[in-house]
């Protein structure tokens, strides 16, 4: 007979990112269910707005030295070791990292404590978009540190194709397609589009440039004479711990040319998805990117790149349209499709992309494998 959660001590789970936002942004499913199954959840990442969030949601919050930008030795070691030493002191049954450095640094630093781990790849980032030395640097660290994690999981095919054609994974057995990280359809509920002269594109994310904002706002200065009823919206943190970051100067200077209104950022997007005609995305390469899956499940139609992750969620000409990556005139010219569609067609697309989304990225799916990974690992039933 398997053990239940009420006969045994509490089990002590620990979620590690490079920013405590993501956690709480892309996480609040899980985490509910874990405190709810009377989990002590600790969030290990760097101190943001987000820690009192999660420290109401029940979690344990302790700051952690991540330098997201560069690639210090001594900033990188920093973080290692301030990770085996909460590892010893939290002694968690199951620890898992998020993003490039949690990856890398608490993979080494939960083999060195004797603490079973898991690396989520939320996403290759630069070291699969670059060819800089950094990146190469990285690839190496990831050959080594993959070694120790019981899985790594992978939001898309190509990702995971990626770390085994590059012989990254020592352990290939132990690589598990997690298929994106669901989304909350009865949060995100389907909201009809709304009928009015303007059209508004959204495009929601941390202001970098690797999300391909530059594109965008290029793609907006193209069709603003054609089309002067689209409006072109930001939505997302900017000046973020990245090196790929957009300042809040190039954003206002964006602002006064009049081609782009920034929306500031929320914890709460659901509001402006509601309030857009069209989510836009055009990154160039993802995980499986939760706003677009949030922009689906709400009954909004898609703008993306043909890129790893976009096009796990959007069927091209079914629930949006993609585009070349890199290419702004490319983008434009899907965005005028988007606008030239009849208001029929931009309806049909936004209940197709809500039905995709229930039958492939429905949150609780996930949840249920990170519930079945902990019993294999524990043998605790949540």
């Amino acid at each position: 007979m398997k053990p239940s959660l009420k006969s045994t001590p509490a089990l002590r789970i620990t979620l590690v990112c490079n920013t405590a936002w993501a956690i709480y942004t892309y996480r609040q499913g899980l985490i509910r269910t874990l405190i709810g199954r009377g989990v002590d959840v600790t969030v290990l990442a760097p101190r943001d707005r987000t820690f009192e969030l999660l420290a109401a949601m029940g979690c344990r919050c302790i700051e952690l030295p991540v330098a997201s930008k560069g690639t210090s030795p001594g900033e990188d070691l920093r973080t290692l070791v301030a990770l085996y030493r909460q590892y010893r002191t939290i002694r968690p049954h199951v620890v898992f990292h998020y993003t490039i450095k949690p990856n890398i640094y608490g993979s080494i630093a939960a083999k060195l404590a004797g603490v079973q781990s898991v690396a989520v790849t939320t996403g290759l980032g630069y070291v699969f978009i670059q060819h800089s030395r950094a990146a190469q640097i990285a690839k190496r660290l990831y050959r080594f540190a993959f070694r120790f994690p019981r899985e790594v999981w992978f939001l898309n095919r190509d990702d995971q194709a990626a770390f085994i054609d590059g012989k990254l994974l020592a352990h290939p057995e132990r690589a598990r397609l997690l298929h994106g990280e669901g989304v909350d359809l009865e949060q995100f509920t389907f909201t009809p589009l709304r009928e009015r002269t303007q059209f508004r594109f959204l495009l929601i994310g941390r202001l970098l440039w690797d999300k391909g904002v530059g594109e965008y706002v290029e793609a907006a200065r193209q069709l603003r004479a054609r089309y002067p009823h689209a409006r072109f919206q930001l939505l997302g943190p900017v000046g973020v711990d990245n090196p790929s970051a957009i300042t809040r100067a190039e954003v206002a200077a964006w602002e006064q040319e009049g081609v782009i209104e920034y929306l500031g950022e929320a914890h709460d997007v659901r509001p402006f998805i509601a309030d857009a005609d069209c989510v836009v995305l055009p990154s160039y390469r993802e995980g499986v990117p939760r706003t677009l899956m949030e922009a689906s499940a709400m009954g909004r139609p898609i703008v993306a790149t043909d890129v790893p992750g976009c096009r796990e969620v959007v069927a091209d000409g079914v629930n949006g349209l993609l585009c070349e990556v890199r290419n702004a005139q490319s983008l434009a010219a899907s965005l005028a499709r988007m606008l030239d569609m009849s208001g029929a067609q931009r309806r049909a697309m936004a209940e197709r992309g809500r039905q995709k989304v229930a039958t492939e990225f429905d949150e609780r799916m996930v949840i249920e494998t990170y519930k079945d990974l902990v019993q294999k690992i524990t043998g605790v039933l949540l």
